[in-house]
């Protein structure tokens, strides 16, 4: 555990300090005029910021990917406030810390009226009864919680404590400012790159930045790695003279100085991870765009997202499940044919398995987008299904039970049960539900792709009834 008072996150001094930190950490903003993005929080006037630089803020939670400034927002806080500063992460931290961390902020309270602000980097590590120990010195005013998380705090941390807390969600880089920071850093002498005097192209700025996908830490650990091999002379596949895009870090002319280009960064990057949690929120993300996509008949954005998930390392049988249920929720009978092709999709992937059975899963996806929509078949269920559960639950009618034995056509089992095939239609006039919902329905055919079909056979087949039930009502009164 690491916990302070006073300032948090200083360097090391002295010979203990072996080697430089990295390039990320060394040009972590050390000031609001510093920070780069998040102008929407962090702006002069803006709520957040205006509540750290007046030393009066509240518990907080800040939400948002790795690498957009959740941590540098808590070492400003820590430079700027009188309070005591208590930090420590929930990977290394257990119960019996907090538990004394708690009760050193209510001792401090009680003898300075200090209040504590502690900050928890990764607070939805943190088990309900960890975060449950928090909750008596919030109440009480004895600490302000400034809490860390990439995870949706709605799911990760507890309603109680996300009710005494105030969420500010930390949105991903843009590029632009990505290659600001990368700017600032080839520039930067003090603490960057500018005595390397590196010469660095700019299609390789852009480059970086769209691999490190708005964090600032995978971009400028890229950096400093690519960097390192320009030092030492390395160059990529073909490499030819500077480009005219080519600038010098220093500001001079980099004749005999490193260069790092397209193919340098190429060797640097190797292969892309991305970003993605099998069991986070951009696991459910995902899912529900690519699900959303294939409702709005987007084949090209539902391949996309069928891309992200595959490439990212998704169970592809889970997906081949998605496109199952998706086959029967919304398009239903309008292609009776979509449900054939995502349990094929499934077989195929079961049988050659990955990463072969991409296609199948893309043959898929672009056939249930392309394919007529229809939710008819999920809204007559649910309907169903709500009256299963509300409705009383009368018994079969006799006509519809079967009637095996002497004793159970004694007692009516299947009398007056018209058997279909015998009618000239194929169609009897006898009701098939209970009669407390008698002529209800619940299947509601859409007028797109088969379920036009559908639906003109259900309009013909009920005026069909209609029409045998009133010749059959004179007879009945008869008898």
């Amino acid at each position: 555990m690491t916990h302070q008072s006073g300032h948090l996150f200083e360097p090391a001094d002295g010979p203990e300090r072996a080697a430089p930190a990295p390039l990320a950490e060394r040009m972590r903003p050390r000031s609001f005029d510093e920070l780069v993005g998040q102008q929407e929080l962090l702006a002069p006037g803006q709520p957040l910021r205006a509540a750290i630089e007046r030393d009066a803020l509240q518990s907080i939670i800040l939400w948002g990917p790795p690498g957009t400034g959740k941590t540098t927002v808590a070492r400003l806080i820590a430079t700027a406030t009188r309070a005591r500063f208590v930090a420590f992460s929930a990977v290394l931290s257990g119960i019996r810390d907090i538990k004394a961390v708690m009760a050193e902020a209510e001792a401090t309270r009680r003898v300075s009226a200090r209040r504590t602000i502690l900050f928890v980097d990764e607070i939805h590590r943190f088990n309900k009864a960890q975060q449950d120990a928090f909750l008596p010195r919030v109440e009480a005013g004895d600490i302000a919680l400034v809490g860390a998380t990439t995870e949706n705090p709605s799911f990760e941390v507890n309603a109680a404590l996300l009710s005494r807390s105030k969420v500010f969600v930390l949105r991903p880089l843009t590029p632009d400012e990505t290659i600001d920071i990368l700017r600032r850093a080839l520039h930067d002498r003090e603490r960057g790159l500018g005595d390397a005097e590196l010469a660095v192209d700019d299609d390789a700025l852009d480059a970086i930045a769209r691999h490190a996908n708005g964090d600032a830490r995978v971009a400028l650990n890229l950096l400093e790695l690519a960097a390192t091999l320009a030092g030492r002379g390395e160059t990529g596949e073909g490499a030819a003279p500077p480009a005219a895009g080519a600038t010098a870090a220093g500001g001079v002319a980099a004749r005999d100085a490193g260069r790092i280009d397209r193919a340098l960064l190429a060797r640097a990057i190797q292969k892309r991870a991305l970003l993605y949690d099998k069991t986070g929120e951009e696991h459910y993300n995902l899912i529900s765009a690519l699900h959303k996509s294939l409702r709005n008949s987007d084949p090209d954005a539902g391949v996309y997202w069928l891309a992200r998930m595959v490439e990212a390392g998704e169970d592809p049988l889970y997906i081949a499940r998605r496109l199952i249920r998706f086959a029967s929720e919304d398009i239903g009978n309008a292609d009776p044919a979509a449900l054939s092709v995502a349990v094929g999709a499934k077989d195929a992937v079961h049988f050659i398995g990955m990463p072969e059975g991409n296609t199948a899963l893309a043959q898929a996806v672009i056939y249930l987008a392309t394919a007529p929509k229809s939710n008819a078949v999920y809204a007559a269920y649910n309907q169903a299904a709500a009256d299963a559960h509300q409705e009383a639950a009368e018994p079969v009618p006799l006509h519809l039970r079967n009637a095996p034995t002497q004793l159970m056509q004694e007692h009516g089992y299947g009398k007056g049960y018209a058997y279909a095939h015998d009618d000239p239609d194929a169609v009897a006039a006898m009701s098939c539900l209970p009669p407390a919902l008698a002529g209800r329905r619940y299947y509601r055919p859409a007028g797109r792709g088969f379920e036009q079909e559908i639906a003109r056979r259900l309009d013909k087949w009920q005026a069909l009834k209609r029409r045998k039930s009133r010749a059959q009502r004179p007879q009945a009164e008869d008898t």
